[in-house]
């Protein structure tokens, strides 16, 4: 075995089926952000308008909101590996689908939205079913945290890269390369669950109601409080604090008077303090306070977001933009983890969806206030608006998620 891998913060990569599916995404995961980027960019440029970034934030994630609870009953009644390897596929269909549009420069903002839409849809379906399924790849249960953690570096790397290419790809070659080289990436993705072995699947013996088993769920929250008002959080955040990224196009071109290459770079640093933070939820050890932690990280994110918006220096913003990173990613991944430790198996699936739910819920409500918003009083007043409401948050909750330890296992 590797020295790497006997350490601490790697230790997940000892599994097989984690190790393939962890290269497998790392790939993809930069096409999509590279994608992400592109989308913003693009229409950016087209319009010169922060409504239309929070509208087409909104096209996308509107649909995973709507449908998450759906995708979340599907993940727990049928097999999640077969649910992913359809995700995955129409995910691919629907960046080739945009790279055509551009690439014959027959496009108009309503396709490139619409284009958005269907993959929300997709994603309402594979985000449940991807989350539960590393219990699946992991056989030994003690690398369960680690493995979550690790999947979170694993999308702030690609956090990291894909804006940083997408911004030079988007100067150099245009939007139609980016989208042409996410859908490329699925194909890594796709390959790695095909190599996997995984157990047999076992579908649950008695199948509910739809409206019975969603019940059940919202039940579940209800009996579990810590579960709940982690998630009450994060609806929070979501709203009002996360969706910050929808005006950093505006920071690029108009606070810093850069192009497409700016807005990646931006995107990178901030990709950076992610992985800086997705690496010490990594390293963790057994005992550590959790809900501490989701606390801590939404401080630093409310700190970074009100020094960031108050530099106009473009070298000093990129510290800050770190900061953010750090902060922005952290609480999420604090969230999943503590609910994917708690949560009976048998309710994984819906409980993701929950989550999911108050994450791509909020997020696309949040996109078309922050855009509205900047557009009356600036980018830089409203993103100093949102770091002081991130630091209300923490006040708020905290008195909730410092009564009992909370403690990974």
């Amino acid at each position: 075995m590797s020295p790497l891998i006997k350490t601490n913060i790697f230790r997940a990569f000892r599994n097989r089926n984690y190790a393939l599916f962890f290269s497998g995404q790392s790939v993809s995961q930069i096409g999509t952000w590279m994608q992400r980027t592109a989308i913003s960019w693009l229409i950016y440029s087209l319009t010169h308008s922060a409504f239309m970034l929070g509208l087409a934030v909104f096209a996308q994630q509107f649909p995973s909101f709507l449908l998450s609870l759906v995708g979340g009953i599907v993940a727990d009644r049928y097999s999640r590996y077969k649910i992913l390897l359809v995700t995955q596929t129409a995910s691919m269909i629907q960046a080739i689908l945009l790279a055509v549009l551009i690439l014959t420069n027959h496009y108009v903002i309503w396709e490139i939205l619409t284009l958005s839409v269907v993959l929300g849809i997709i994603n309402a379906f594979d985000v449940p079913a991807r989350q539960p399924m590393v219990h699946d790849m992991v056989n030994d249960k003690e690398d369960i945290v680690n493995a979550l953690a690790l999947n979170s570096a694993m999308v702030n790397i690609a956090r990291l890269v894909g804006p940083a290419l997408s911004g030079i790809v988007l100067q150099t070659l245009g939007a139609g390369i980016c989208f042409s080289l996410n859908a490329v990436s699925f194909l890594a993705v796709i390959t790695s669950l095909l190599m996997m072995k995984l157990p047999k699947f076992n579908p649950p013996a008695v199948k509910k109601k739809v409206t019975s088993e969603l019940a059940e769920g919202f039940e579940y929250l209800k009996q579990t409080p810590t579960i709940g008002v982690v998630i009450l959080m994060l609806t929070c955040l979501s709203l009002l604090v996360l969706p910050y990224d929808t005006i950093v196009p505006v920071f690029a071109k108009v606070v810093f008077k850069g192009n497409a290459a700016t807005y990646g770079y931006i995107s990178s640093f901030i990709g950076l303090g992610a992985i800086l933070g997705s690496l010490f939820m990594a390293s963790l050890k057994k005992g550590t306070n959790l809900k501490v932690i989701l606390l801590m990280s939404s401080a630093i994110l409310g700190i970074g977001m009100t020094l960031f918006s108050r530099i106009s220096y473009f070298p000093v913003a990129m510290l800050f933009a770190v900061v953010i990173g750090f902060g922005s990613l952290t609480p999420m991944t604090a969230s999943i983890t503590i609910i994917q430790v708690e949560a009976a198996p048998h309710m994984r699936g819906r409980v993701m969806s929950y989550i999911a739910m108050a994450y791509f819920g909020m997020l696309p409500f949040g996109s078309l206030i922050i855009g509205t918003v900047s557009q009356k009083i600036s980018a830089p007043f409203t993103m100093l608006c949102q770091g002081i409401m991130a630091l209300i948050i923490v006040t708020i909750f905290s008195k909730y998620l410092t009564k009992k330890p909370l403690a990974t296992q």
